[in-house]
């Protein structure tokens, strides 16, 4: 019974269908009829004109759009947990041709601003300490817990003072849309957000996710880098069409919804064992090593996440039966 990532769950039938259906000759790379479609149809979702880069993993979205917002001789700003710091095996740095990532604390993984304006003082105005040049939060966090937009626009404002370039990594983009009630609009480029990484694999997509700039300008550039970065699909078709069949009809919200209820269902049992509020579709307990074994001896899969902390995650497809038995199994620990 499978808690440990969304990652590893299915494709959802649509997009499998949605391949088959690209799954012809058409034009190479990105010049086909569905990638053509991609601008129109972000654009339409943020309100706004916006320009849609595919690409294979989140890791690419991510350092993509913190190369183009950083110089290499610049820094980045982020959580000291941030997936980009803990997760991704120096890619910012290998992608930005050895930007700094500059790193903060805050409870939940979240960023305060006046923490950032704090640490932005500290820096000296001088040749011998890097300067920042970018500043990228994740949402939801990696601790579950979703930035409301006011939250993002007090963070945008710093940015905007100190001439930041601002990211948004959007791995689970859709559950913390689902999770606030805020509109995609609000959450990103209102707030100042300059480029979002917006997750699909994790709601029911395959192998695409998509790079949306608000700061169209970035566009040209991020083109050459996908490609210098060996991320320029010959069949391309493939990865936009699964992006274009979970937005339609707002599967990508259904998708959310489903793996954030599940989410809801284990803390409704969890009572005072959870460590931080759950606000998406990420669960973690406080459990002893014994009572983490008898989980697994029973069947759960989940990470440990530190000592004395596990971390469960829910996905799209969750079995409910399996949710059930698991949030039994918390409630009589």
């Amino acid at each position: 019974m499978r808690f440990f990532s969304d990652n590893a769950a299915a494709a959802h039938p649509k997009v499998i269908e949605a391949i088959a259906q690209s799954n012809r000759l058409d034009t190479a790379y990105d010049g086909d009829a569905w990638s053509a479609r991609l601008d129109g149809a972000f654009s339409a979702l943020f309100e706004t004109e916006v320009r849609a880069f595919w690409v294979a993993t989140g890791t690419a979205a991510n350092c993509l759009a913190l190369a183009a917002l950083c110089r290499p001789f610049g820094g980045i700003f982020c959580h000291r947990d941030a997936h980009i710091e803990v997760d991704e095996a120096g890619a910012p740095g290998f992608f930005a041709h050895g930007a700094k990532l500059m790193l903060l604390d805050g409870p939940g993984a979240k960023i305060d601003p006046g923490d950032l304006s704090a640490a932005i003082g500290r820096i000296r105005k001088d040749v011998h300490q890097v300067q920042p040049h970018a500043l990228s939060i994740t949402n939801a966090s990696e601790y579950g817990l979703a930035y409301r937009a006011a939250e993002v626009a007090a963070l945008g404002a710093v940015a905007r003072e100190h001439g930041l370039g601002f990211h948004m990594d959007g791995a689970r983009f859709a559950n913390a849309i689902v999770s606030t009630g805020e509109s995609p609009a609000d959450m990103t480029w209102r707030t100042g957000i300059d480029a979002l990484s917006f997750g699909f694999i994790k709601n029911g997509g395959l192998n695409a996710e998509c790079l949306v700039l608000f700061k169209t300008e970035l566009a040209d550039e991020i083109a050459v880098r996908r490609k210098r970065a060996g991320h320029l699909s010959s069949k391309g078709r493939m990865l936009a069409a699964q992006i274009l069949a979970l937005l339609e009809d707002g599967l990508w919200l259904d998708n959310a919804r489903a793996a954030n209820a599940a989410a809801q269902a284990l803390a409704g049992a969890a009572s005072d064992r959870l460590a931080y509020p759950v606000e998406a579709n990420e669960i973690f307990l406080r459990v002893t090593d014994g009572e983490a074994a008898g989980l697994r001896a029973m069947g759960f899969d989940f990470y440990d996440w530190g000592p004395g902390q596990i971390r469960l995650v829910t996905s799209w497809d969750q079995d409910g039966g399996d949710v059930d038995r698991l949030a039994q199994a918390i409630a009589a620990l």
